[in-house]
Formats: C-alpha cells, structure tokens, sequence
C-alpha cells in the first residue's frame, strides 16, 4: 500500500503527516508529491522519510496526483492524503480497513465538524452533483482522505484536474460498479477561514468542482 500526498507549502506540517503515515502498519511507502512549494516541503518530507516527486511545473492538485501515478511502479491499494493532517495522519486506520479487508473498493473519510471554515456551499454543490450523476448520498463530498483498489483507481483515471479530483473520482468510482463508503475518522487539517484568502480557494474550489462534473453530466465522460 503506498500513501500518496499532495502538498504545496506544507512544511510546518509535513514531517508529522508523514510521519503519520508511516506509522499506519498497512502502509509500505509514503510519496509526497510537491506540486511548486516555496517553503521547503520538499525538503521536509524527504528527511521525515518520503520519497518526493516534484512536477516540472506546478499543475494543481489532480493532475500532480495523475502525474505522480504515471511515475510509480504499481500498487495494490493507494492512499490518498492532504500534506496538512498532521499527525492526524496516524488516525486514518479505519479508512484503509474497509479496502484491505474488501469491504470497498474506495473508503473516503469523513472528518470531525470544523470549528473554523465557510458556509459549506462548494460542498453541497458537490455532493448534490454526486448524487444526480451517480446516485450516491455523499456527508464528505470534497474529502481528500481516500483509500482505493488499483482497480477502481485505474477506472477513474486520468483523474480530474484540481480540487475537483475527489467529486469526479467519486462519481466515476460508483458509476463503474465499485463500491464506496464513508468511515468516520477523528482526522484535522488546517480549515480555510471566513477571509479573502479562504473565500478565493473555495472559489478556485468550486471552479474545478464544476469543470470535473460537466464533462459527466454531459456523457463526455
């Protein structure tokens, strides 16, 4: 099982995400893929024990994960994990259990309430575009936590570029035949607030949410 972790200026959390990681006994390596950092993430997560892919330029969260795949020698079950959960990162047992026991073929996690954040509009707006496109009642539509088969991973492939990675990935997972479950896991990462920063991620958000879901609603995909 290789653990595969998208990160951008995650230094001051990386090294405890990794380490995380390597503590999980299902685990067997932990790839961070550094998509253009400037503050030593890279430098980081490779003296925490990760190997480390870099992009030759930045490409946004889906396609440095698509990226970073077509690099890796294969794998019979993937992780995918945020580089900001820290030693959260540890917690995710139950996730991975669902797929290693082949209860599910994708095990998305379900994280504690947020006491900080937004109104949960791109999040809603992704869970009702999984569920018009796939049938499937989604609580953590933009969940970056995710356990899944190499098989399931494959249909899904090439994933959807940026943030809108996870609704695409979960809508094609179902729509193929795979199974798919949430599992609560006491998981944290760093909560985008209610400023101009945390207002213009979640628009980029919803932009890429929407760019993966057209091409499904469409039959282009």
């Amino acid at each position: 099982m290789v653990a595969l972790v998208p990160a951008r200026n995650e230094a001051d959390r990386i090294v405890a995400t990794v380490a995380g990681l390597r503590s999980l006994p299902q685990v067997d390596e932990v790839v961070v893929v550094d998509d253009g950092s400037t503050d030593g993430t890279a430098a980081a997560a490779r003296a925490a024990g990760a190997t480390v892919l870099r992009p030759p330029r930045r490409a946004g969260k889906g396609r440095a994960v698509e990226g970073a795949l077509r690099r890796l020698p294969p794998a019979d079950v993937w992780v995918l994990a945020d580089g900001d959960l820290g030693e959260s990162a540890s917690r995710l047992g139950p996730v991975l259990a669902e797929v290693v026991a082949a209860r599910a073929d994708l095990a998305v996690a379900v994280l504690p309430p947020a006491a900080a954040g937004g109104f949960g509009l791109v999040k809603r707006a992704a869970a009702a575009a999984i569920r018009l496109l796939s049938g499937f009642r989604a609580r953590e539509a933009l969940s970056g936590q995710r356990a899944i088969t190499a098989e399931a991973l494959e249909a899904c492939r090439p994933l959807a570029a940026g943030f809108g990675v996870e609704t695409a990935m979960t809508i094609d997972a179902v729509r193929r035949g795979f199974r798919v479950v949430e599992v609560e896991a006491d998981l944290g990462h760093r909560a985008t607030g209610r400023d101009l920063r945390g207002f213009a991620h979640r628009g980029r958000q919803g932009l890429d949410v929407l760019r993966a879901v057209m091409p499904r609603a469409l039959g282009l995909r």
